[in-house]
């Protein structure tokens, strides 16, 4: 069998798509810039025009032209698949359960398939012709096997129909193509909660690690439903190991996301905490409407405040001024007024100048400083992340 790659036809859809960045490189080189890279160089024989274009950027428009994109003439698939159809000069049997044959030739199954063409190496012959059996294959998706080995040809639904089958045989007889073939198919809208189970093992044993790891990840996101499915059932008796093994992965999994919410919520503390910090300077430094310095005008209780966790923070400072239990550990809300005022105390960047509360005696008061000193390089944390989350923002 001769190379299939006669010719080498490109749609035009995908010549059109390598059309325009070409041409944007080629403004590009017509630029000054360009010029200016060519006349510094060394070599004084190195023109321009032997630059060569870069290529384009991968874009998803292009990625698809290439798997559309066939390099065999369709006139050649055409004489393999009708060679194979009408079986002229056959002289291979293979024997279907039930008496069926589908004749085929020693020399093509021997290039497609090494496996094939050992089997057919060890057959009986005769009148010039060998045997071979295939049991436990449906005909048609062993003729639907045998046809993509003469000429890469398949009927689309026929291929959805025995994909399964076509995946074992591709992999028993050594078939790469058939086998990419239809684990694209399997990974692509045809995987079901009744059928996920049975396509894993099958995977496993196939020898295809990335349709493993799809059904694994489908199994950790839909496990409640697959698990009362029958074939979650079928394998937990015939296969407890991987059912422990599907176990583990689901608790993992929900742990892994149980420490996700973890952080976010303690991210959004961090965060709250940052607000109230600024809040109080702003409250100590500028004043915000009936709440402030003696020094500062206040603007009245009209005017509406950047800060949002301005009304809160008034609130809870009235409180502190006026709680006759204002000690740390009394009443709830002035210890959580002291848990600020000590925050603010260790995070102040100037101590001396600040005209916030600093917090000493709240700072000597505390036992665990340790706890507070973790808090503050959090909350530090959160406020960076802040920073530069705005600054991108800005940037875009």
């Amino acid at each position: 069998m001769g190379s299939p790659a006669v010719d080498i036809s490109w749609p035009s859809s995908l010549i059109e798509s390598f059309d325009r960045p070409f041409d944007i490189q080629i403004e590009e080189g017509n630029s000054s810039t360009a010029l200016t890279f060519v006349d510094n160089t060394k070599s004084s024989s190195f023109h321009h025009h032997n630059i060569p274009k870069p290529p384009p950027l991968p874009r998803k428009i292009f990625n698809r032209g290439l798997v559309k994109c066939c390099s065999i003439p369709k006139e050649t698939k055409d004489i393999w698949d009708k060679l194979f159809k009408e079986g002229y000069g056959a002289n291979v049997h293979i024997i279907m359960e039930g008496g069926l044959i589908i004749a085929a030739h020693h020399c093509v199954l021997s290039v497609a398939s090494p496996v094939l063409g050992n089997l057919l190496q060890q057959s009986k012959v005769k009148n010039g012709v060998r045997y071979i059996r295939i049991p436990g294959v449906p005909f048609d998706a062993l003729r639907a096997f045998i046809r993509f080995l003469y000429s890469s040809c398949y009927e689309e639904e026929e291929m959805k129909k025995f994909v399964l089958h076509l995946l074992v045989l591709s992999h028993s007889y050594v078939v790469p193509s058939l086998k990419r073939l239809c684990e694209h198919i399997l990974e692509h809208g045809w995987l079901t909660n009744e059928n996920v189970i049975d396509v894993l093992q099958l995977a496993r044993s196939c020898d295809a690690p990335r349709l493993a790891l799809i059904c694994q990840r489908m199994v950790v996101r839909d496990f409640k439903c697959i698990s009362r499915t029958e074939a979650w059932k079928v394998m937990k008796r015939a296969n407890p190991s991987l059912e422990q093994e599907l176990l583990e992965l689901v608790v993992e999994a929900d742990s892994r996301k149980q420490d996700r919410q973890k952080r976010v919520e303690e991210k959004k503390v961090y965060l709250h905490l940052h607000e109230a910090m600024e809040a109080l300077l702003h409250i100590c430094r500028d004043g915000c409407r009936t709440i402030g310095p003696r020094d500062k005008v206040l603007k009245g209780s009209q005017v509406p405040c950047g800060f949002q966790a301005c009304k809160g923070l008034e609130t809870l400072i009235r409180h502190f001024s006026g709680c006759k239990t204002r000690v740390p550990g009394g009443c709830m809300h002035c210890k959580r007024m002291w848990q600020l005022l000590e925050l603010h105390s260790r995070m102040c960047n100037e101590p001396e100048y600040c005209k916030a509360f600093q917090g000493e005696n709240a700072a000597a008061e505390q036992e665990r400083r340790g706890k507070v000193e973790a808090l503050v390089s959090k909350v530090i944390a959160a406020k960076n992340a802040q920073k530069l989350f705005s600054s991108q923002r800005s940037s875009f």
